[in-house]
This record gives structure tokens, sequence and C-alpha cells, in this order.
């Protein structure tokens, strides 16, 4: 009977069989306009995933507009002269597709998932709203009261979230980071329409965007299909984003929210480097795989230490994103087990960090972690949204869509030595900030509010 040496090389001789099995080689080019254009072949099903990727988002935003990327979000639904308001939508529902839209902090996309012979039409729908978009004051009115409902519904009303606001506005002090994607409640009651006019037409160009395409599709029929829709479109001149970089900080920062909740919250973030503008190559795949040790399924320590251990949290968390245009947080959260606090939980989360710092990890547990990360991309795979996904982030935080398919070898490659000298580099208290939710009673004959996680600094249409 055949038996794999170690879970970790089965799963790395899984994941090589899968890249050649599902993904094709990412074929590129640019437009004239400076459109560029990646396409990844995926024949498992007659399905094409159409994504358009602008490399604006809230960390582009500044003192008075913040918001403003959502807000026009929202509104690029709101018609042209040739598709009038709702029409959009419409089409690509009558032709059996469906479509949406996100932003985040460096980036705003659009999508639509189709039946691969009907791409043309998203082609020709979005083409025509990067240069062609109406922005009506009356569709603006109503749209400017679904933003301001959003964010009570899945901010105002949602402790945790309120916490996570609060949370990054300490812990980033110049950064935009320090900003909520879909901006501050004064200035979303102040944002008019000349400002959405004025971003868009800055910020709204095909050398401006990436266009990502992933499903059954040739990529050179893409690229006629692209330059036949999108190729006369004028570019703009770009100016670069002013410099935001994070002032150095110089010790330990705190906050405590208290607003109506059930259960208190925990929230911990140290400033570390991400694959963009990391002095070392290595750290930030060093600092994925650290995640995985604390958070990388049931077997992983926090859930084994805290949760089932010494039964100290009902909940506990680690995460970290390398793929950000500026440097970001390693965060750990938690929920506090019913008679323990949260200085109990922190100074056990603590005492986690300490033991990545002093003791080297094993290699049996390495093995098993590396494995568990490599197994998440393969199932990433099933999906071809996410494929999209992986290429159009990357190529918007400025990576190149390349970096993905260095993912596997980087992650094999770190060693426990190098997970040591990350956790004393950049797990340190001058690096640290720390944040509480403090339950106040809920008001009687009110609904409870939900204490849901943080939406993670994204919010979809």
């Amino acid at each position: 009977m055949f038996k794999p040496r170690s879970l970790y090389w089965f799963v790395s001789l899984v994941l090589s069989f899968d890249a050649g099995a599902v993904a094709a080689p990412v074929a590129e080019t640019v437009l004239g306009n400076g459109l560029k254009i990646v396409v990844q072949e995926d024949h498992r099903s007659p399905v094409v995933v159409s994504q358009v990727w602008y490399k604006v988002g809230a960390s582009y935003e500044y003192g008075g507009v913040t918001g403003v990327s959502h807000m026009l979000e929202h509104m690029m639904f709101k018609g042209t002269q040739k598709h009038p308001p709702g029409e959009f939508s419409r089409i690509i529902s009558v032709n059996g597709g469906s479509e949406n839209a996100f932003t985040g902090q460096d980036y705003t996309a659009y999508f639509q998932t189709l039946e691969r012979s009907r791409l043309a039409i998203s082609f020709e729908l979005e083409a025509d709203r990067m240069r062609n978009l109406r922005l009506l004051s009356e569709e603006y009115a109503k749209e400017h009261q679904v933003v301001l409902e959003e964010r009570r519904m899945r901010t105002d009303d949602q402790p945790r979230a309120r916490l996570a606001e609060h949370f990054d506005a300490l812990a980033y002090f110049n950064s935009p980071y320090h900003n909520p994607v879909i901006g501050w409640p004064d200035d979303i009651g102040g944002l008019a329409l000349d400002d959405l006019s004025g971003w868009y037409k800055q910020w709204y160009a095909p050398n401006n965007a990436t266009l990502v395409v992933v499903g059954d599709v040739e990529p050179r029929a893409v690229f006629a299909l692209a330059k036949k829709y999108f190729g006369a479109l004028k570019p703009s001149k770009l100016l670069p984003a002013k410099p935001q970089g994070e002032v150095e900080q110089l010790g330990e920062r705190r906050i405590t929210v208290k607003v109506p909740a059930k259960l208190p919250f925990l929230v911990m973030g140290y400033k570390v480097p991400v694959l963009k503008g990391a002095s070392e190559a290595w750290e930030p795949y060093a600092i994925e795989v650290l995640a995985g040790i604390l958070d990388g399924g049931n077997s992983a320590r926090l859930a084994t230490h805290l949760v089932r251990g010494r039964q100290l949290a009902s909940s506990v968390s680690a995460g970290y994103d390398p793929y950000s245009r500026l440097p970001s947080l390693f965060s750990l959260e938690g929920t506090a087990a019913e008679g323990k606090s949260l200085p109990e939980l922190e100074k056990a989360l603590l005492e986690e960090v300490r033991q990545l710092q002093e003791t080297p990890v094993s290699q049996e547990e390495l093995d098993r972690v590396k494995a568990q990360v490599l197994a998440g991309k393969v199932f990433e795979r099933d999906s071809i949204f996410y494929q999209a996904m992986q290429l159009g982030v990357a190529e918007t935080v400025g990576l190149g869509w390349q970096v993905i398919d260095q993912y596997v070898d980087k992650v094999n490659a770190v060693t426990a030595d190098q997970i040591r000298q990350v956790a004393k580099k950049y797990l340190i208290p001058d690096r640290l900030s720390v944040g509480y939710l403090e339950p106040l009673p809920i008001p009687e004959g009110s609904a409870a509010p939900e204490d849901s996680a943080p939406l993670g600094g994204q919010h979809v249409r």
C-alpha cells in the first residue's frame, strides 16, 4: 500500500500535479493606451470570470474625502449615456451572469461571471463605464443614503467592527490605513458629486487599470476582444499618490472601546513588512508560516493551548496578509472564555509569541504547518474567481502576477530559524498596538448587536 513519507511531502506533490492540471501559464499583454490584460486559462467548465482592477482605494484618499473610492464604486452602476441606470446589472442578469464590485484599501474592482461565449458583453459594458460614466444628482442622492445606511449596519451597529475601526486609527498614525474603507461618518456625509467626478477623472483610466480574465478562454482571442472594446479609450496623465509613510512607533499603544455588546473582545497588532518593500524578501513568507503555526487549524498552537488546553479563550486567531501596498499588521484576536478576562488572554498570547522568539519550531511542526499552508493553495485553485483575485491583487499593489507562482517555493524555503528571527525582530512591544472591546449594557428593548468579526478592510457593494 502506498504510504507518503509525510503530509508535507504528499501535499507538495499534490500541489505540483494540481498546478499542471488546472492552471495553464499566465498570458499578458498591454494595449497602446496602457491597459494591462492578464489571462489565465481554466477549461474545467464553460465559464469565464472577468475583473477590472483600478489602482485606487481608501489608501489613496486624504482627509475630508475618506470613503470617496467606495462611494464612486456604488455610482459606477448608475449609468452612462449608452446604458441608463440599472441597465448594467439587467444586461448581465438576462445573459445568465452575476456581477458585483468591491473596494479595499489598495484597489477598487468590478467583476462578472458569465458563460464563456458572453465575455464580449462584459467588455463592452466595462469599457463604456471606464470613460463615460454619468454622475446624476438624483441617483447620487439615493446612493448616498444607501452608503450611510451600509455604514450604520456594517460598522456602527457591529461592536467588533467599531473596535477594528478605532484600533486601525490607533495603530496607524500617518499611514492611510488609518482610515476606514467606507470612510469616516462626517466625510461620507460631506461628500459631493464634484468630489466623485474629480476622483473618477483622476483614477478611472485604462493606464490605471488591469483587466483579469480567468476561465474557459484562449488568451489570443481575449486580447483581440479587449483591443476591440478597450483599445480606443484615451489614457490619462496619472500623478503618483502622495507618499504617506507611517511614522516610527515609539512604544506600545492601547485603546479601550466601550459600546453595547454581548462579549468582550481583544485585538493585538504588530507592525510588520509585506512583500512589497520588504528589506529581506524571505521575511513576509516567514511571517506567513508563523501565522500558520499559531492559527493553522485545530492542531495549531492557539487552539491547542488557549482554547482546548488552558480554556482561556472561546475563540482566538492570528492573521497576516503579505499582499498589500504598504506595511501592514500581524494580528492576534480573541474572545475570552467565560470567567476569564481580556488581560489574562492577552498575557497568554504574549507568552505564545515569546515561545516563538526563544524556542525554534520543530521540524515536524514546521512540516505540518507548511502542508496546511500549501493545501490551502490547492483548494483555492478550485475557484476561478479566486484565481482572478490573486492575479488582480498582485498586479494592483505593484508586485506583478508572477509573485503568485513563487509562493510555493518561497514557503517551502522558510526555516525554523527564520521564523524565530522575524518573531524577535517584529513581534516586540514597540511595534504593538492593543485594543479592548469593553461591553456596555445593551439598552432594554433594543436588538442585541451582533458580535461579528471585523470586516477585514473590504466593502462589497
